[in-house]
């Protein structure tokens, strides 16, 4: 038996009779706050640089993905689903996904990539493929992550598009991270003294690009055909 075998019958006794009460009554919604919990705690450890922290972290987040799994396969979700078939759609996603790698001899030489940003170009058309019921660009960008982060999601479907200029000049130019933060940070302090929500700001900002994406998706201007490439 493999560890990872070990750790799926572990999460099995624990939710089985006589196992932990509190792991029998947990539910895909009751653990979802842990689930984002774990994940900036790798984050966290992530960014110490910490070998022990993160492998410990891992995991703690790998842990909620055999336990989601186990709780799907007790039917949870309606028809069952095991750790296997979640290997499974991972597996066959990512070869989806890196047809350069993957490919016929044909995506080989389409999709052949030497750089990252080889890869980038054709990404976004890739997994288009998987859900091809997508209509914008921003369909399947979570609205729950944070502000900055979906801020910076949308910023980039919104270039890709043409929306908004990739080379315009940066209304505040800023020369590395540390000046950044501290820009950021001061932004923030300047809207708490004045009794305003940046988080909220922001979000209603992005929500207003988001309209104008949509906006421009159903234009005169827009080709169909750079959903799969934006």
């Amino acid at each position: 038996m493999t560890k990872i075998d070990e750790l799926i019958q572990t999460a099995r006794q624990l939710r089985a009779p006589g196992g932990c009460p509190w792991d029998a009554e947990q539910t895909h919604q009751s653990l979802a706050k842990y689930l984002i919990e774990e994940t900036y705690e790798l984050i966290d450890a992530i960014e110490s640089n910490d070998r022990q922290q993160i492998l410990e972290e891992l995991g703690d987040v790998f842990y909620h993905v055999v336990f989601h799994s186990d709780l799907a396969e007790s039917g949870s979700l309606g028809e069952p689903f095991s750790i296997q078939d979640v290997a499974e759609l991972s597996i066959a996603k990512m070869k989806g996904r890196h047809p350069h790698v993957f490919g016929t001899a044909e995506e080989l030489e389409k999709y052949k990539a030497e750089t990252g940003d080889d890869v980038m170009k054709s990404w976004d058309a890739h997994k288009m493929k998987e859900k091809p019921e997508r209509q914008s660009v921003l369909d399947g960008i979570p609205n729950s992550l944070p502000a900055l982060l979906l801020a910076d999601k949308v910023i980039g479907k919104a270039q890709k598009l043409g929306v908004l200029e990739t080379e315009a000049t940066p209304a505040i130019v800023v020369e590395d991270e540390d000046q950044l933060g501290g820009l950021l940070l001061a932004l923030v302090l300047s809207a708490k003294h004045q009794g305003l929500d940046a988080e909220r700001a922001l979000r209603e900002t992005i929500r207003e690009l988001q309209v104008e994406i949509r906006a421009f998706e159903l234009s005169d201007e827009f080709d169909a055909g750079v959903v799969g490439q934006a």
